[in-house]
């Protein structure tokens, strides 16, 4: 008897080893293969670059091309203390190369003042840079290196063509954390801001794509990789909060132009200010329904007033908007129908000081043209 047991305790344990073991148990157990054997979290056993979507590929391709040709540059000012001794201090910013013989497009307010300007580029070799021309107007500077080795410049496109909603992408160096990208749209077009020493900076674009400190002076691509702008400011005493500005590319074109001819190079200026009607606004005092810019003040001594245009006679009331009446209707800027507010602004400022332009102008119930020579504005000094 006590044999007996003995056989069907020992049957009994080898027939629970037996199914215990087996993948059925283990499957019936875990469900799948053994709470011991699974790991802590879940995701595919290989990751696959085409499981990312067309528009991070994107960006991955842009940053590639584009982070190799962003430098981050560092200046050095001299300032005084209290007791008038003197002290460095350093800034930093960022620029990028625009042709292979080392000239970088940058803030103006990077280098400014600055005795000592140091460019890293992405690999950590470093150059000593000189500035070869600045547009304090547009914050914009001319840097350039003599590089040891093959750059890559950046492709420039073409501001004028920019449409909010668009994509963009910043690349720069915020709080000198080199080779950093952001992405956002272009939110407005045409926003004109002041800068620190009081300057108005006209016609920037506004982007909510980050934009901090340090990123000042990198590139604005657009989703081809085409540098659209540069990162010029942040609205705000902090940092980045979805606004920020670019100044247009084709304003840089036109300064490097200039270095190349060895022309002097200054914003040019038609003088005159005023606000853009059309449709009902513009009928109800008598102007064409297309509509165009009503020239409110003439600014003395300027082209305009030497081309004999006219700003306004009288103002009052259309509805509850105040309007001035009298005035000369540009209604295109060589051959360029004035549609909105910026259309003037942006043909002038491709433009130097003593290039002409022709205006169509509407008065006194005709449609005439007037060619004005344009001049320098008059500039303050940092």
């Amino acid at each position: 008897m006590k044999l007996r047991t003995l056989i069907l305790a020992a049957l009994l344990a080898a027939g629970f080893l037996y199914f215990t073991s087996s993948s059925r148990f283990q499957s019936i157990w875990s469900g799948a293969g053994g709470a011991a054997d699974r790991p802590l979290w879940s995701g595919p056993g290989v990751a696959h670059s085409a499981g990312l979507s067309p528009d991070e590929m994107n960006n991955i391709d842009i940053y590639k091309r584009a982070h190799e040709s962003t430098v981050n540059i560092t200046s050095t000012v001299y300032k005084r203390d209290f007791f008038f001794n003197i002290y460095p201090v350093q800034g930093s910013g960022s620029g990028f190369f625009v042709n292979e013989e080392g000239l970088i497009i940058t803030n103006n307010h990077v280098v400014s003042g600055s005795a000592k300007l140091q460019v890293t580029l992405g690999d950590q070799s470093r150059y000593e840079a000189e500035i070869v021309d600045r547009d304090p107007a547009n914050d914009l500077a001319l840097i350039k290196v003599t590089p040891r080795k093959k750059v890559v410049p950046l492709r420039l496109g073409d501001s004028d063509k920019v449409q909010v909603g668009q994509k963009v992408l910043a690349i720069g160096n915020p709080f000198g954390l080199a080779g950093t990208l952001t992405t956002g749209v272009i939110s407005s077009l045409g926003r004109d801001i002041r800068d620190d020493s009081g300057r108005v900076m006209e016609g920037m674009l506004q982007t909510d794509a980050a934009i901090n400190p340090g990123n000042s002076g990198g590139a604005l691509l657009d989703s081809q990789g085409n540098v659209i702008g540069v990162n010029t400011a942040i609205y705000g005493p902090g940092g980045n909060i979805g606004i920020g500005f670019a100044m247009p590319v084709n304003r840089a074109k036109v300064m490097m132009e200039a270095f190349q001819s060895s022309r002097k190079y200054g914003r040019p200026t038609l003088g005159v200010s005023g606000v853009y009607v059309a449709g009902d606004l513009a009928q109800a005092i008598d102007l064409p329904a297309k509509g165009g810019m009503l020239i409110y003040e003439i600014t003395p001594n300027s082209p305009a007033e030497s081309a004999g245009l006219r700003g306004a006679r009288r103002w009052g009331y259309i509805g509850n908007t105040e309007i001035g009446i009298g005035g000369d209707l540009i209604m295109a800027i060589d051959g360029e129908a004035v549609q909105g507010p910026n259309t003037i602004r942006g043909v002038v400022m491709r433009k130097r000081p003593g290039d002409r332009v022709e205006l169509t102008i509407f008065r006194g119930g005709q449609t005439t043209k007037v060619t004005v020579t344009l001049g320098a504005a008059r500039e303050q000094t940092l």
